[in-house]
């Protein structure tokens, strides 16, 4: 049985309340540098990016309330880590060995386009010791 493996880390995303307070925050604070805001309908956010060389972080904010990150954000009214995005070579490969595994792939499990125009799924927390795992083909 050969099993995917995980590449490197693209980035830890952070649910904010307020997505211009992060971006000031982070150039004022650390001097970097913050994308534009970028919406995603099909994802229910809008989303920012502080690039890092490695890795980058990610900032996400509901664009309502059936956003699939509103209920995370009146949990988290000041923000928090909300999940941690992990770059594979292939998203089909890695979707049927945890299957095989009988790990959790959240939705109908089928990828979707990403903030980065790729391929991601999001891996359930109960399988991953609490925390919310994307993947990302890269």
């Amino acid at each position: 049985r050969k099993y995917f493996m995980i590449e490197k880390l693209n980035h830890v995303a952070i649910v904010v309340p307020d997505l211009m307070k992060a971006k000031l925050l982070y150039e004022g604070a650390f001097g970097a540098k913050v994308s534009d805001v970028k919406t995603l309908p099909e994802h229910g956010v809008s989303t920012m990016f502080v690039d890092l060389g490695s890795t980058k972080i990610e900032f996400l904010h509901p664009l309502s309330d059936v956003s699939p990150i509103s209920r995370f954000l009146k949990k988290n009214p000041n923000g928090s880590i909300h999940h941690l995005c992990y770059e594979v070579e292939s998203i089909k490969e890695a979707v049927k060995s945890l299957r095989e595994l009988g790990l959790s792939i959240l939705g109908d499990g089928t990828p979707k386009i990403g903030a980065h125009g790729n391929l991601v799924v999001f891996l359930h927390p109960k399988d991953f010791l609490g925390t919310l795992i994307e993947l990302e083909q890269v």
